[in-house]
């Protein structure tokens, strides 16, 4: 499977996800724009909290080619964070009272500096959480030893597994995905990863394989323990479920299938303020494989830089002025409002 971007689909294009997104169905029906739910409860303009997070994305390079993937992430993806952006990263975050640093990609480990810039990070004392695919920790024997250097450097592992047996995870992420994830998940709880006392954070991520919002992230926890636990002796800390959001590949998944307009009918009717309020573009900044600035991975993939009133490249990395911004939104972001919420960090809603 190649990435839309090698297939030159029309949908590689994000001006043409966002003509999608706000196009009539062909009944002539319209959903509701995202921003007039925002001002009918009070939510507009967007805005800030405040950002504790500061999510760098350190490449479109994926040894997956997973079919809900909004990075349209894989192999033929050459996109890549230099260690010069690395080091202007580096520098705001040195000015910068942010704590954690959130490292995703693609595969953000297959990035020829990541474990410099990992090394770098823990110098400043920032809390470090990489978004593992898990299979590349047995995709190559360089990457044999990453359980051991993540948790040298205390790094908080958040790791995609999308169900508990193969033939659901294998069907979202590719043939012998699952067999590959629980070897690396055995391999992160052989170093102390997930086991009581040691400190050691492995957190799962669970995306939904169908045109559905995810069930209850507490009750799918307690699932996903109990199965792993009985049938693989694996323990981990917690479960995010995250909502699939209509771009890139998910979008094209939705159109071919013909569950577009179901799905965003289910995203728009299941619009929750609370989520709303709570959304992560509040207390989040993220960064692109070459510095630019946005209010989300989302909007990232959607070339939705942050607004034109704040800094828009890591280089003129202005905290007060990025915490003063409006945010940036669109169609898509009824994603991460429905229901219980949705959040790289799971749900943002307390039950």
């Amino acid at each position: 499977m190649k990435s839309l971007a090698a297939q030159h689909s029309l949908l590689a294009d994000a001006a043409f996800q966002l003509d999608v997104l706000s196009q009539p169905l062909p009944q002539g029906r319209v959903f509701p724009a995202f921003g007039q739910r925002l001002q009918e409860n009070g939510l507009l303009p967007l805005k800030p909290s405040q950002i504790s997070i500061l999510q760098i994305n350190l490449g479109k390079m994926c040894n997956q080619v997973c079919k809900h993937c909004h990075v349209d992430a894989g192999p033929d993806r050459k996109e890549i964070m230099t260690r010069e952006t690395m080091q202007l990263c580096l520098d705001a975050l040195a000015e910068s009272t942010i704590q954690v640093v959130d490292l995703t990609g693609g595969a953000p480990e297959m990035n020829p500096h990541f474990r410099w810039f990992v090394e770098e990070l823990s110098k400043l004392g920032r809390q470090v959480i990489v978004r593992c695919n898990l299979t590349i920790i047995l995709a190559n024997k360089k990457y044999h030893d990453l359980p051991e250097f993540f948790k040298l450097h205390g790094v908080q592992v958040v790791s995609s597994l999308p169900y508990f047996t193969a033939s659901r995870t294998d069907a979202q992420r590719g043939e012998g995905v699952f067999e590959k994830s629980i070897k690396a998940l055995q391999m992160l709880n052989a170093v102390g990863y997930g086991q009581e006392g040691s400190g050691l954070i492995l957190d799962l991520v669970y995306n939904p394989a169908g045109a559905f919002l995810p069930s209850s992230q507490q009750s799918l926890e307690a699932e996903f323990k109990r199965r792993l636990q009985q049938g693989y002796q694996i323990v981990f800390n917690n479960l995010f479920a995250i909502t699939n959001l209509p771009i890139s590949r998910y979008l094209d998944y939705l159109i071919t299938s013909g569950n577009y307009e179901g799905y965003m009918e289910k995203l728009v009717n299941a619009f929750n303020p609370a989520a709303a309020a709570n959304v992560m573009c509040r207390n989040t900044v993220s960064v692109g494989w070459e510095g630019s600035l946005y209010d989300c991975d989302f909007n990232q993939m959607l070339d939705l830089p942050v607004a034109a009133t704040a800094p828009r490249h890591i280089r003129d990395f202005d905290l007060a002025s990025l915490s003063e911004r409006a945010i940036v939104i669109n169609q898509h972001c009824y994603g991460c409002t429905a229901g219980a919420g949705s959040s790289c960090g799971g749900e943002t809603v307390n039950p």
